[in-house]
């Protein structure tokens, strides 16, 4: 009895053990940014995303696993030959992210190894059409024609190119040396035009100066003789006013002309009585014009006393 009721107690243990098991069998716990790729015997029957998820236990079967996270995909470094026929290595890297479980398990193979074999031929390819001056000063176009080309191919996959950078380009050591020598020409092409280019700038600007010099010195003559012709202006103005009062006065009183001849003749006389010469003798020309203009003078003194 004790040892029929031990058997059925082990029974119920495995069978509650088998069933925990068979449940544990369904239960999938998906970590965040991870796809699970789920098989129902042999077919694809979904895709499990991040959280608890559950199969049916021994039917449904777990085909891959997917990070769904940026993944790179190192290139590795090969040779190819430019337009202008010179053997270079390059390599570089491609950034990846999963966006379709199911095509990235059912329609490519190996979806990062293809990725990779594309990466290569297309840069063998896009090399090609360029010359080495190009290759080495384009990085950024030939990042862009990659990343075009790769994206074309991988939507089909399920995958996304999210950039890709070229890393390195080596050149054989000859190359190198010419390049260098040819980049010492163009730097001493450069500074000889440079230097002629100042000496050019510093004519230029001395002729400039000398233009502005005499520009400004003619500018000042002729200001200046706008000057001295607006003075002489002025005197023949005032000497015309005085001109023209003097008229007007000999008008208005007849004498007034005897008056001034009779004081210029006076001035005159006592300017030749006051000389030290000995040898001089002064007779009027005519006396008794001037006896008339002194007499005319005392005349003219006595109306104003």
């Amino acid at each position: 009895m004790f040892e029929t009721q031990l058997a059925d107690n082990s029974l119920v243990i495995i069978l509650f053990i088998a069933v925990v098991f068979v449940l544990m069998r369904g239960v999938k716990v998906v970590p965040q940014a991870e796809n699970w790729v789920v098989e129902r015997l042999g077919k694809y029957n979904s895709t499990l995303e991040g959280g608890l998820n559950f199969i049916i236990p021994f039917i449904d079967d777990v085909r891959v696993k997917y990070n769904m996270q940026e993944q790179t995909i190192d290139i590795p470094s090969q040779r190819v030959i430019t337009k202008d026929n010179v053997s270079i290595f390059i390599d570089g890297l491609v950034f990846i992210r999963i966006t379709d479980a199911e095509a990235a398990t059912y329609s490519a193979l190996d979806v990062k190894q293809m990725i990779s074999q594309l990466c290569q031929t297309t840069l063998r390819s896009e090399i090609g059409s360029l010359e080495l001056d190009e290759t080495l000063s384009s990085r950024d176009d030939l990042n862009a024609s990659l990343m075009q080309a790769l994206n074309n191919a991988s939507n089909e996959w399920g995958v996304k190119v999210t950039r890709v950078e070229v890393s390195d380009i080596s050149v054989p050591e000859e190359v190198q040396k010419a390049m260098e020598l040819q980049l010492q020409a163009t730097r001493e092409r450069r500074a000889i035009e440079t230097k002629a280019q100042a000496e050019k700038n510093a004519v230029i600007a001395d002729a400039e100066a000398l233009k502005q010099k005499a520009f400004l010195e003619a500018e000042a003559l002729e200001r200046t003789a706008d000057a001295e012709r607006y003075q002489q202006e002025q005197i023949g103005i005032g000497q015309q006013l005085a001109i023209e009062a003097v008229n007007k006065a000999m008008q208005e009183n007849p004498q007034a002309a005897e008056y001034l001849l009779a004081k210029d003749r006076v001035k005159a006389f006592s300017g030749l009585a006051a000389s030290d010469s000995s040898n001089k003798i002064v007779i009027p020309v005519e006396t008794s014009e001037l006896l008339g203009s002194m007499s005319l003078l005392q005349g003219l003194l006595k109306q104003d006393k």
